[in-house]
């Protein structure tokens, strides 16, 4: 049982997780991406798990994700629009009860509202102390510092 199973009920909220890869899968965090969908998994039973990167991705890293299972998203304008707008999608279409977003990037502050005020837990997961953002911390209603 995970630390969150017990406040949120645990196996039964679907979880959709959203990674900004290119804030996220950065060498100065060495993020695991098996401990991120942990991270996420302790709000409940993923349903979504994404990893969005930009034309720049190497193909070891995209094999990487895929071969944890994650579904990659390659987007050749910016990766922080993509990943906000399926996010949102995903939200008001109800087919999630958590919304996890790992990043560093404020810029996901709101859908992090848009999802509370919907009904939706949210989840701030960071790479790193260095990586956190105070303002999506805040924005969410839990927030999870990897390597802490």
């Amino acid at each position: 049982m995970g630390l969150l199973d017990g406040l949120f009920g645990g196996g039964t909220d679907r979880v959709a997780l959203f990674v900004d890869g290119p804030n996220v899968l950065r060498s100065e965090f060495d993020t695991d991406l098996d401990e991120v969908r942990a991270a996420a998994a302790a709000m409940g039973r993923p349903v979504i798990t994404r990893v969005y990167l930009d034309e720049q991705a190497s193909s070891g890293l995209i094999q990487a994700a895929e071969a944890r299972g994650y579904e990659v998203v390659i987007t050749s304008g910016d990766v922080d629009v993509k990943l906000a707008v399926d996010a949102a999608t995903t939200v008001t279409d109800g087919d999630c009860d958590v919304l996890a977003v790992a990043s560093r990037d404020t810029d996901f502050k709101p859908v992090l509202e848009l999802a509370a005020r919907r009904g939706c837990r949210t989840l701030a997961i960071a790479p790193g102390t260095h990586g956190r953002s105070d303002a999506l911390r805040n924005a969410a209603h839990e927030a999870v510092t990897l390597g802490e």
